[in-house]
């Protein structure tokens, strides 16, 4: 198993620029099985889950060249059908959240889709109903093997219809897009997400000649089409790392610029920072955050203190609540974390509360931080990473702490970060990369 023993209290200086959204790259490689014909996707990020999902479409019959260290081109015209149903399957998909998405493109093209219980994040219970319940409102059956966690989609033809979904899922709706745009007539997906990502995917498939409008809403209309063809197709900045850097400069008091970010794509992600006393400055298309030994939280105009949850897009993404509740614990004041959206993500906090941090966990879902003002630094401590987001939360701690932490787990941290260590050590970093024995 990999650890991170990490040297607490160096600056970082210099410029980092962040790697494609995994978040968009597993929608968009799911919609390469939409078609036969070639689709090159450039700015792909190398990281742990991305690369599990290249390797599952390979396993499942798509041709998969390497163009470049981030370009690939994946031509998905001969898929083995028969090979959903072996344990090789079954055992990919259970390593890989991601895997769903294949449920979607599978059953427009090919009237069939089998998957086995997706893995992913231990971050409590991530139901899958909205998935299905799209499909079935498009005319497909569905069944669930709970001996064997197996999941399965038939349809001899989808049919496009009106929904309204339960929730604003993000997945959900990249998958029941994904369904539709082959399905004969017309589908509305009201209370569809609507964030970047999503509309990225939208915009992908209307180049493969796909007639999706309403991009950027949360009511989509689909007219289905016949087939789709080849297209190219370039990935955003993956805007959690953008918020993770941001956060990071604040902790270890650090001169940062964060290149190319696209930030008319973060939303309200910088005004946020901006509420936790964060300074910055955009230019152009970089993020510049000057040194600062303080930063103060706002309170809210009644005087009371500042609430920060997440929401769906355009609201607040709940993968950088992580972010935001550690940098609160060296702030000026107090802020209230409500993580709505799954139970079990806060629970990272008690590590904090080892390291010396001042945080009230209320529940499952609050956590209440009164910051150190950089008065006292957090102490050196171990500690494992549950999840990608909480794992980065822990390393930005170790960084601004005294002392050389250890953390284990790292490939938490791997599946959603390349090459992090490194990145940082060249910025000034003091990060160790150990293999440790069990």
């Amino acid at each position: 198993m990999a650890i991170f023993k990490v040297e607490g209290g160096h600056r970082l200086h210099g410029s980092i620029t962040p790697q494609g959204a995994k978040n968009e790259a597993l929608q968009i490689l799911c919609a390469t099985l939409l078609t036969k014909e070639r689709v090159v996707v450039h700015n792909l990020p190398r990281i742990l889950d991305v690369m599990q999902l290249v390797d599952l479409l390979r396993t499942m019959g798509v041709t998969v060249e390497e163009l470049s260290a981030d370009s690939f081109a994946f031509t998905a015209a001969d898929i083995d059908l028969d090979y959903l149903h072996s344990q090789d399957f079954r055992n990919r998909c259970g390593r890989l959240r991601g895997s769903v998405m294949t449920l979607g493109p599978l059953l427009a093209r090919f009237g069939t889709a089998f998957i086995s219980k997706p893995g992913g994040d231990k971050i409590g219970r991530r139901h899958l109903d909205t998935h299905f319940i799209g499909f079935r409102n498009l005319g497909a059956q569905f069944d669930f093997d709970a001996d064997e966690d197996f999941f399965s989609v038939k349809a001899r033809r989808l049919k496009g219809c009106y929904m309204h979904l339960d929730e604003a899922s993000v997945t959900g709706t990249a998958n029941i897009i994904m369904a539709a745009v082959l399905a004969e007539g017309t589908t509305q997906i009201y209370n569809a997400a609507c964030e970047p990502y999503i509309q990225q995917l939208c915009r992908m498939l209307n180049r493969m000649g796909a007639k999706i409008s309403g991009i950027a809403s949360n009511l989509l209309t689909i007219e289905g089409v016949e087939s789709l063809g080849g297209t190219e197709h370039t990935l955003l900045p993956d805007m959690i790392e953008v918020g993770s850097f941001i956060g990071m400069a604040a902790m270890t008091r650090s001169e940062l610029t964060i290149k190319n970010v696209s930030y008319h794509n973060l939303g309200i992600i910088p005004s946020q920072f901006a509420r936790m006393g964060i300074q910055f400055l955009q230019q152009g298309d970089d993020i510049y955050i000057p040194q600062q030994d303080h930063y103060a939280i706002e309170s809210f105009i009644d005087g009371s203190i500042m609430h920060i949850a997440d929401a769906p897009w355009p609201g607040l993404t709940p993968d950088l609540l992580s972010i935001f509740l550690v940098v609160a614990t060296q702030a000026k004041g107090a802020v209230l974390i409500h993580q709505k959206m799954f139970e079990s993500r806060l629970f990272f906090v008690d590590k904090l509360i080892d390291m010396g941090a001042q945080i009230i966990l209320c529940d499952p879902h609050r956590a209440t931080v009164i910051g150190h003002d950089h008065r006292i630094r957090l102490r050196a401590t171990r500690m494992t990473s549950p999840d990608i987001r909480a794992g980065v939360a822990l390393l930005i701690a170790a960084m601004s702490a005294d002392g050389v932490s250890t953390i284990q787990n790292i490939e938490q941290i791997d599946r959603g970060y390349r090459d992090i260590d490194g990145r940082l050590n060249a910025l000034g970093a003091k990060i160790i990369r150990l293999d440790e024995q069990l």
